[in-house]
């Protein structure tokens, strides 16, 4: 995993066997996501897919996994009791990138969210170890936030590629069409950013409030991620929505600060 993710610090706090598993997970997703977004010459996006899902059955059979990421990951599926459903759903939701380029309502959306983003949530409650199981509605609802983050963040890249997460529903809501989003910012354009960062803090508070004090400890590195992408959001509303003059990250030491500050509020707590 590169030091330049914004998960690489919040993994750090990890014993060195979870932090293997969750690298390993980590890996296996974005090998997917490149299956659609950089495809091989040879093969299509729809048959990189198939051949991911032969690596998911592979990792909960005798069979080897016919990908280095399968062979890797596969050890852990049993050792963590990773939910196969979860890696199924992963798959579907990168597979809406290719038959999927708009969604009509937040619904559609969040069911898009739910498979590539919450999933991931819940693969990694099982590596962290959790026991109320709102533990579960956290790792989603958080799943959610983050990917929302991502969205807003990365709206100029997206529609470069001919995608639109944003809701048509919202852009019709403040009179903003995709031609106001693609030459940059303007009165609409602000108005509908600014809703979508307020959703998006809506489900960060969801999931604060659904963190068990019971799980607390383990979920650190959970929290650590928040607390990046929370930042993310939170720039993105300093600079007045714009997203569009460049792609809005957190500098290494910044992240680094903000898991070590995440790790020593929780270790007072103890």
């Amino acid at each position: 995993m590169a030091r330049d993710t914004n998960f690489y610090y919040s993994f750090l706090v990890l014993p060195t066997e979870k932090r293997r598993a969750i690298t390993a997970v980590w890996d296996f997703c974005r090998a997917v996501d490149d299956a659609v977004d950089r495809p091989s010459v040879s093969q299509s996006p729809a048959d990189e897919l198939r051949r991911w899902r032969s690596v998911v059955s592979a990792c909960y059979s005798y069979r080897l996994p016919a990908t280095v990421h399968g062979v890797n990951l596969k050890p852990h599926v049993e050792r963590f009791g990773l939910p196969r459903r979860s890696l199924e759903d992963l798959i579907d939701g990168v597979e809406m990138d290719v038959v999927k380029r708009r969604y009509q309502t937040f619904d559609e959306l969040y069911q898009y969210c739910l498979r590539v983003a919450s999933s991931v949530g819940l693969l990694c409650i099982e590596i962290f170890g959790y026991k109320d199981p709102a533990t579960r509605d956290y790792a989603v609802t958080l799943g959610v936030a983050l990917q929302l983050t991502n969205i807003i963040r990365d709206l100029p890249d997206d529609l470069k590629d001919g995608r639109l997460y944003l809701p048509t529903d919202d852009l019709e809501r403040f009179q903003c069409t995709e031609a106001d989003l693609e030459r940059g910012r303007s009165v609409q354009v602000t108005k509908l950013l600014r809703y979508e960062c307020d959703r998006a803090k809506d489900y960060y508070g969801k999931a604060r409030l659904l963190l068990s004090a019971t799980d607390r400890r383990q979920l650190i590195a959970a929290e650590i991620m928040a607390a990046i992408y929370f930042t993310i959001l939170r720039r993105i509303e300093r600079r007045s929505y714009d997203v569009f003059s460049e792609v809005i990250r957190i500098p290494r030491a910044e992240r680094a600060w903000i898991a070590a500050r995440v790790w020593l509020r929780a270790a007072c707590r103890l």
